[in-house]
């Protein structure tokens, strides 16, 4: 399923319907311009399908989602302020290297019961964020 091909609410239930009606055990839904404009829907028709899945940013888990792994943005968007800074000081913007994220965060909900999935204490223990 690739939420950025849908262009509707309709068309993102049908997806959705379609993929749970097929052998799949979990989905992974990607950030991007679609989904996370649509981020309460979308968690809210994955959690009414009962399908376990790990999302690409944190305010997904906020939303409703179940785990996320991704990119600590707030660390990203100082990066990015640092370069501004730099930019502003006379470097170069074709001098300065593409950095790759240095720090990642792991989002769990306590929603995981509701799939009946257990989530390991130990996973729970790594997690940076637990969401009730």
């Amino acid at each position: 399923m690739h939420i950025d091909d849908v262009r509707d609410g309709d068309e993102l239930e049908r997806t959705v319907a379609a993929f749970v009606r097929g052998p799949n055990d979990g989905l992974i839904v990607l950030g991007g311009p679609r989904s996370n404009a649509q981020r309460d829907r979308i968690t809210a028709m994955i959690a009414r399908h009962r399908i376990p899945a790990v999302y690409a940013a944190r305010y997904f888990v906020t939303a409703g989602g179940l785990i996320s792994y991704g990119p600590d943005l707030v660390d990203q968007y100082r990066g990015a302020a640092g370069y501004v800074d730099r930019i502003f000081k006379g470097e170069q913007p074709a001098n300065l290297p593409v950095q790759a994220p240095v720090k990642y965060e792991l989002a769990i909900s306590l929603n995981a019961k509701a799939l009946g999935i257990e989530v390991p204490p130990a996973l729970l223990a790594r997690a940076d964020e637990v969401i009730e």
